[in-house]
């Protein structure tokens, strides 16, 4: 009871914090106004003031006061004011080590990249420990089918209240912790969301290139312009999401339960393809990144279950 409460107050916080700021687009007869060089749907509360002068031009036509707005260069994470528990929390903080690492290291998509990767070592203690309950259902399972088979066709109230005592000791003799997972998407999922809004609202990000990549352009505007070898960078997405969502499935008690799980990971996998059309190269470089680290993780801990016991 105490852990679902945790979770509770966590999601709460975190729902209450994010709706404290977002990403506002810049528009023109209610229609988002786009950067006719890298067809991204510029923000009106861009954090600093754009280099490029096609896009300093469109933000001085509607209007933008640039002049307000510190040089993306000297931009702090008091720049513009109190803008609300969210962006201060997480937008800016992260906004800020991209432009310095991008300084660094003379390229903000390798900013992006080796951000992510920092923030996935950190995490490292809290999803490491998720991979390996995967690991360990996978050993429970012959307890947990015997468990099935023994009560199945039970439904009185004390059949359930047993199976349910002797399913928590199962858990607990094979270190099992059914809500591990949830602390690691109560971070994740803000984390997503919080970079995706310091990349839009980074001029700096938007008008950058990588490998020739334009940081700013989705798949789907190169691809209006003969630019189809950004189809790579939708592959890439299509596969570290499976291969992280396959890796990182945990075993199910039963046929029924495994198909669904299977269904709804395919489901995912199509889904976030698809948006990976319209995803800006910046967002699918952290994507790209955060899910390959996701997948070498989980294989080491296949690994090291395989030479160890895992318990």
């Amino acid at each position: 009871m105490k852990k679902n409460k945790t979770i509770k107050i966590l999601a709460t916080i975190l729902l209450a914090t994010s709706l404290t700021g977002c990403t506002k687009i810049l528009k023109e007869d209610k229609k988002a106004v786009q950067n006719p060089e890298t067809g991204q749907s510029l923000v009106s509360n861009i954090l600093c003031q754009p280099e490029n002068e096609t896009t300093r031009n469109i933000y001085i036509e509607h209007q933008v006061d640039l002049e307000q707005l510190p040089k993306c260069t000297e931009f702090k994470i008091t720049s513009n004011g109190y803008e609300g528990l969210w962006t201060t929390l997480f937008v800016k903080p992260l906004a800020l080590i991209i432009i310095k690492l991008g300084q660094l290291v003379k390229n903000y998509g390798i900013a992006v990249i080796i951000l992510t990767l920092i923030i996935r070592g950190i995490m490292y203690p809290i999803t490491k420990k998720t991979a390996l309950q995967s690991e360990n259902m996978k050993k429970a399972q012959p307890k947990l089918e015997k468990l099935e088979k023994k009560y199945n066709g039970k439904t009185d109230q004390e059949s359930m209240m047993q199976k349910s005592q002797e399913m928590m000791l199962i858990y607990k003799e094979n270190n099992i912790n059914p809500l591990s997972g949830c602390l690691f998407s109560l971070i994740q999922i803000p984390l997503f969301f919080a970079f995706y809004e310091a990349l839009n609202r980074l001029p700096a990000i938007f008008e950058e290139n990588f490998l020739g990549f334009q940081l700013g352009t989705s798949p789907l505007t190169a691809f209006q312009k003969g630019q189809w070898y950004y189809i790579i960078f939708v592959i890439l997405v299509a596969l570290a999401t499976f291969f992280s969502f396959k890796l990182n499935q945990t075993a199910s008690m039963n046929k029924e339960q495994e198909q669904q799980m299977k269904m709804m990971m395919n489901m995912s996998v199509v889904f976030i393809t698809i948006a990976s059309f319209t995803m800006s190269t910046g967002i699918e470089l952290y994507w790209i990144f955060n899910s390959s680290f996701t997948i070498v993780q989980n294989l080491l801990v296949k690994r090291r279950g395989k030479n160890a016991n895992i318990i």
